[in-house]
């Protein structure tokens, strides 16, 4: 018997693979062998099921983070493992999932666009000020602004014209979107540290 959780987890995985439009309530249905019905008795439409796959996504993303900052006392590196977690993650995106969401799915947009603020503003800005606070940072960086160049929409950038995520290693996208990044505010004296 299909359960609640078996239908989000296949579709979560259908989504992000093919893209919420394109991945259709049939198929989802096929996929798991079972009617449209059922699916409608767990999940009044299509959109209700994205945007639970998308907060089921976040979510989860979210416990990692949390995870991290709890384990991590140096500021920067804790930056640098939350963004290497979401790029493992992201690398297996089908863009059109994110841009999906926009054009189809207005509902689970605004769900994923009020956390990619909220993760920028209150979790990496934190850190930021926490390294700043530490004297990683040169004193004269405006977070605010630098979380606006640099961390809003990370997604969009590597999604946008052909997907990096198949064009160059996660390791390289962090070094290019996160560390150089950070290397440019830091003091002289801090080295970062490599990652497993």
């Amino acid at each position: 018997m299909t359960t609640k959780q078996d239908l989000l987890e296949c579709s979560i995985s259908n989504f992000t693979k093919f893209g919420s439009k394109r991945f259709t309530m049939d198929e989802l249905a096929t996929t798991l062998g079972i009617s449209k019905k059922t699916i409608y008795k767990f999940y009044s439409s299509k959109e209700d099921l994205v945007i639970a796959s998308v907060k089921y996504l976040i979510d989860d993303y979210n416990q990692v983070v949390d995870e991290i900052i709890s384990q991590c006392p140096d500021p920067l590196f804790c930056i640098l493992k939350i963004y290497e977690k979401g790029f493992e993650r992201l690398s297996y995106f089908k863009p059109s999932f994110i841009f999906g969401l926009k054009k189809y799915y207005p509902l689970a947009n605004k769900l994923f666009d009020e956390f990619r603020h909220r993760f920028v503003r209150e979790k990496v800005y934190s850190l930021l000020v926490k390294a700043q606070e530490q004297g990683l940072l040169v004193d004269e960086v405006n977070l605010n602004l630098f979380c606006d160049l640099y961390f809003n929409r990370i997604e969009e950038i590597a999604f946008l014209h052909d997907n990096l995520f198949q064009r160059y290693s996660s390791q390289e996208l962090l070094d290019h979107f996160i560390v150089y990044s950070l290397r440019g505010i830091t003091k002289t004296t801090y080295v970062f540290p490599k990652l497993k």
